[in-house]
């Protein structure tokens, strides 16, 4: 029984291992360069650096506007006709042999345009209000987070670097080494 328990304990301890390193993810590949590897770095302060953004909003704005409306009455047909029957038969009383035929040729006529002005003059005027709208924009600047500034300690030395994301409690770098000369 201890047989098994030993190797089962030893796997045990080798997954934990490796768990604990995936916590953070893989290190990335060295990308052939002997000189390069990669570490975890402790975040030591995280400061949001902001940026002013200008936003242009479109909506609509409307408004009631006062309006007037004229409806024309149409001259008729049958106001111009009586019209000329009433003016002709007016005028064929008042004249006497042949200013009589003038005459009621003269109140036709007469009659007429007073028959199709009288159909006319029903012109109606409405006022009432009207819904307008108009598009407008509206620019508002907004406060906006634009990177972060990170402080972080790699092997006792102290860096910040600026950072489109905020690292949470540990960084990964990349470490460099090359000669001084």
């Amino acid at each position: 029984m201890s047989r098994l328990l030993i190797p089962a304990l030893i796997l045990a301890v080798f997954a934990s291992g490796a768990n604990a390193q995936d916590r953070y993810g893989p290190p990335p590949p060295q990308g052939g360069d002997d000189n390069t590897h990669f570490g975890w770095a402790d975040v030591l302060r995280v400061d949001p650096v902001y940026g002013v953004a200008r936003v242009e909003t479109p909506r609509q704005e409307c408004y009631d506007q006062q309006v007037v409306t004229r409806q024309q009455g149409s001259g008729s047909a049958a106001g111009t006709i009586l019209g000329a029957v009433v003016g002709g038969v007016l005028g064929n009383t008042v004249g006497k042999g042949d200013g009589r035929k003038a005459a009621t040729v003269a109140g036709a006529v007469a009659g007429g345009a007073i028959g199709n002005n009288v159909s006319r003059s029903g012109d109606r005027v409405y006022e009432g209000t009207e819904t307008r709208c108009r598009d407008v924009s509206s620019v508002t600047e907004q406060r906006r987070i634009a990177g972060y500034d990170v402080e972080y300690r790699y092997r006792g030395e102290v860096y910040v670097s600026r950072l489109n994301y905020d690292p949470g409690e540990r960084l990964r770098v990349r470490v460099s080494v090359s000669p001084a000369d």
